[in-house]
């Protein structure tokens, strides 16, 4: 019984050993919410006001709205979470990198928005 015991936990411990991501993993990540959020932003746009009456239509730009919103909020707190790591390994005072972080948000979700 022992011996079941040993192999149980040999089987336990590969199976929930920690797993590397691929080291582009952040990358193409980006890239897809990049994606998303660009393509909600165009089908914002393209949609018309006059098309509103109906409220059969109100899906797609619900949904483009959600979409847009959720990856752009995503990509921004990727991006801000990288930096943070960054400047929190350079070290400094708790106070600079809390005002850096939040610099680093406004930065960030401008560059996201849509120029309006």
């Amino acid at each position: 019984m022992t011996s079941g015991a040993a192999d149980f936990e040999a089987l336990l411990r590969r199976a929930l050993a920690p797993v590397e991501p691929p080291a582009d993993l952040a990358q193409r990540l980006t890239l897809m919410l990049v994606n998303l959020t660009e393509l909600a932003q165009d089908e914002l746009e393209s949609w018309e006001l006059s098309a509103m009456r109906d409220p059969r239509n109100w899906v797609r730009p619900a949904a483009a709205a959600v979409v847009g919103t959720t990856a752009g909020t995503a990509l921004v707190l990727l991006r801000v979470r990288a930096r943070h790591r960054a400047r929190a390994a350079a070290g400094g005072s708790l106070r600079e990198l809390a005002e850096r972080t939040l610099q680093d948000i406004a930065e960030e979700t401008r560059r996201v928005l849509p120029d309006r």
